[in-house]
């Protein structure tokens, strides 16, 4: 993977090679040339599949990473593309026409995060939020309790409970004596 790195390195902005494993590497490439980058691993290093595409929220940091995880067969090598957006302008080109499928993650992360993938197939209809007119549910300032405690009304019954103390008092009443 270190000669996989020196050779992209020579084209593009790459960083941060870091390799967890033999065959597991990660690397950081800036937002403009990052389709460029994963073009060339899939058309030129055998990178042929899109293994997932995902994003974390760094809200301290003001950025979104997304993550690209490719897969390469003939190596049996992964790697992993991270590319940080800021997420005040969070869009980022769409990899649909590499693979098919990446519309679909698009479109998950524009409904979860809100970020923009121009141009990608179906990325402004509703994917599992129908109707959601909130802040994205996966960003960090989201507070899942105060939408919760908003939304749904209380139950009678609904309490919560220490996990140690609920385990003693009904898995092991007498206290593990017997």
């Amino acid at each position: 993977m270190q000669q996989l790195f020196e050779r992209l390195q020579a084209l593009f902005a790459v960083t941060d090679f870091k390799e967890q494993r033999g065959d597991l590497a990660f690397l950081r490439i800036p937002k403009d040339h990052a389709e460029m980058l994963i073009r060339h691993l899939r058309d030129h290093e055998g990178f042929t599949h899109l293994v997932f595409f995902s994003a974390v929220d760094y809200i301290e940091d003001g950025i979104f990473r997304l993550i690209y995880m490719l897969h390469n067969y003939g190596t049996k090598d992964t790697l992993g593309v991270h590319v940080d957006i800021s997420r005040e302008n969070s869009t980022m080109t769409s990899i649909h026409e590499l693979w098919a499928q990446a519309a679909l993650y698009q479109r998950e992360l524009k409904e979860m995060y809100g970020i923009d993938f121009p141009g990608s197939p179906g990325v402004d209809e509703d994917f599992l939020l129908e109707g959601w007119d909130e802040i994205p549910p996966m960003r960090r300032e989201f507070d899942t309790r105060a939408y919760a405690e908003k939304t749904f009304f209380p139950r009678a019954g609904r309490t919560s409970a220490d996990p140690r103390a609920h385990m003693q008092e009904n898995l092991y009443p007498d206290g593990g004596e017997s």
